[in-house]
């Protein structure tokens, strides 16, 4: 699946860019279905904000249950002082997490791809598991910075083997917020745990 070059630049870099690896046609049926997911969603039932600068709040037990659910968070200022939406409902909204890898088919199908797991075998990945899956939003004129941060960060794992798998599900640029990685992190000690 991956070209040699591909290899030699994951090891040297720790990552690399596969453009078009998905089709626009499971791209859209990711989408859809997160929005299935935030349009289901009663926000009485959590005000809960996803952010990775308050580890008390990261530490909440609506986040920390939903390893094994599938869960949507806010953004840090969705909510007026009044306790209410400053916008529409799916506009606020930060993330949708944790499981929807196991728990729901469309997301199940898009991890569970056989090109996917090619990938890991072709990065070295003896015996790849899916820990979490996470669908990111970016909302316009809303929304808390993700900090820099290593993923292994919030894994627990030794030695260090995480490695993640982020897909973009529209245009990143520079301009619009894009993921910025710095080459060759990966051999650099683990920073922090979160």
């Amino acid at each position: 699946m991956l070209t040699t070059a591909q290899r030699d630049q994951y090891q040297r870099d720790g990552y690399i860019v596969v453009s078009g690896f998905k089709s626009a046609e499971e791209i859209a049926r990711l989408r859809r279905r997160a929005g299935e997911i935030v349009d289901a969603f009663d926000p009485a039932e959590s005000r809960a904000i996803f952010t990775t600068r308050d580890q008390a709040r990261a530490s909440d037990v609506w986040f920390l249950g939903s390893d094994n659910t599938i869960r949507c968070f806010f953004e840090e200022e969705a909510f007026s002082p009044d306790g209410q939406l400053k916008q529409p409902k799916a506009l606020s909204i930060n993330k949708i997490g944790h499981a929807m890898h196991d728990l729901d088919p469309v997301f199940n199908a898009f991890t569970r791809d056989a090109k996917l797991a090619a990938v890991a075998r072709d990065l070295g990945l003896e015996q790849a598991q899916v820990w979490q899956s996470m669908y990111i939003f970016k909302q316009p004129g809303i929304g808390g910075e993700v900090r820099w941060h290593q993923d292994a960060t919030f894994f627990d794992s030794t030695p260090i083997s995480v490695t993640t798998f982020w897909f973009a599900l529209e245009d990143a640029t520079i301009e619009n917020g894009c993921l910025w990685v710095e080459p060759g992190g990966h051999r650099g000690p683990l920073r922090e745990r979160f």
